[in-house]
């Protein structure tokens, strides 16, 4: 079947139901579950035009709403020079959307008392008992001590001061020089190094997107006495069946992996070539280094099953694998106290916290997006492969999904 047929049938599924792509599977109508069938129809034209005018290869999104999949648009391809379409068990890059998963593996052992989210790290690594806190004076560079000391909690609300390197700093200028995430060693290795850099500020005093979260993978696994990947399998995808994320791609589900793009210097999306990310992913077997930061693999159908189990309080088709608390710890504002974020915004582990809505949410670096809203019992996930490259067409896609729910005072 070729997309412009599998879009006919879809659009004339419209008008009723929204069905997966071949109509094979009947879902429930937008309308009974308050959104606006009509407000979508128009988001996801927009969706598509986004694809048809060469900005991104091909999107997948999925809407669950009240425990039912209401919504699942497959359009483009994964593949562009092999024509290959978006299908249901496409595997993605998640990148940075592998940080949650990070958090709820702490939690986990959080729930067997093995550790607290204000232990200091420096228990767990003692490496990080001598790190001391990067400071200009008098236009020197020096160091000193810590204050409050860092803790895990720090580690994931992006307030350790351990940074990616990214930003214009005297620390972010040897974290670029460094490039943890592209050498051949261990997490734990990776970890030791960190602990020698200056932290960027006083712990918990400010927030910088970074590594910290791969600090508290590897805490994981000192905790937990298995690698990273072991530990996840147990403890949260074995539970959850989630059996198409890993760090890398199995040899036999390689021509299920979606290609990753950019645009080049004409705007013309064209395949990553970046061989730590090919080699990493496509060597068929697990990597050496495991980043609980940006790592994982995974598909449509998975990550719906982590975020349904974080809405459902932890618990997924009877496997519990958090505790309702750990649930609400990892999707409430977990900001350390006297800490000032953005107005109206948290964070919880791993991802923001809107503090009216508690709709939790996180993306990754390939425009791969979701967001968690217990307020209206509701799911987003947007998938796309484009690397490097701004595009808006998740946040747009879920804006028209929040202007889409209808109010149940006027129905």
């Amino acid at each position: 079947m070729t997309i412009k047929t599998k879009l006919n049938t879809l659009f004339l599924c419209f008008g009723i139901l929204f069905l997966v792509s071949s109509c094979e599977t009947k879902m429930a109508t937008l309308q009974s579950v308050g959104l606006s069938e009509d407000s979508l129809k128009i988001a996801t034209q927009r969706l598509h035009n986004y694809v048809d005018d060469g900005k991104l290869p091909g999107t997948f999104v999925r809407i669950i709403k009240e425990g039912k999949v209401v919504y699942n648009d497959r359009y483009g391809l994964i593949d562009i020079a092999k024509n290959k379409p978006v299908e249901d068990e496409s595997l993605y890059r998640i990148f940075s959307m592998t940080k949650p998963v990070t958090a709820v593996a702490i939690m986990t052992l959080h729930d067997q008392g093995k550790l607290n989210l204000d232990d200091k790290v420096s228990k767990y690594i003692p490496e990080f008992s001598n790190t001391q806190v990067y400071e200009n004076i008098d236009g020197k560079h020096t160091t000193i001590p810590q204050k409050k000391q860092l803790t895990i909690r720090h580690l994931l609300t992006h307030t350790s001061g351990i940074p990616y390197g990214w930003e214009w700093s005297y620390v972010d200028s040897i974290y670029n020089a460094k490039q943890h995430m592209r050498k051949d060693w261990t997490i734990e290795e990776m970890t030791k190094d960190i602990a020698t850099i200056p932290l960027k500020f006083q712990p918990g005093t400010q927030y910088n997107y970074g590594l910290g979260i791969d600090v508290a993978g590897y805490i994981v696994e000192v905790v937990s006495g298995m690698k990273l990947d072991i530990y996840f399998k147990a403890a949260i995808f074995d539970p959850l069946r989630m059996d198409d994320t890993r760090f890398y791609v199995p040899k036999e589900k390689q021509d299920r992996m979606t290609e990753l793009y950019t645009r080049d210097e004409n705007d013309k999306l064209t395949i990553v070539e970046d061989k730590d990310i090919k080699e990493r992913i496509g060597a068929g077997v697990p990597p050496k280094l495991l980043l609980g930061g940006a790592g994982l693999i995974s598909s449509m159908g998975d990550y719906e099953k982590f975020c349904r189990m974080l809405l459902n309080k932890g618990k997924l088709n009877g496997k519990r694998v958090l505790s309702e608390r750990a649930s609400e710890i990892v999707m409430t504002n977990q900001n350390p106290e006297g800490f000032e974020g953005a107005p109206g915004m948290g964070h919880g582990l791993s991802g923001t916290v809107n503090l009216e809505s508690g709709e939790y949410s996180w993306g990754g670096a390939a425009k791969t997006s979701f967001w968690i809203n217990p307020t209206h019992n509701l799911i987003v996930i947007c998938y796309t492969q484009l690397f490097s490259q701004p595009s808006e067409y998740a946040q747009e896609f879920k804006a028209a999904v929040d202007g889409a729910i209808i109010d149940s005072d006027s129905n």
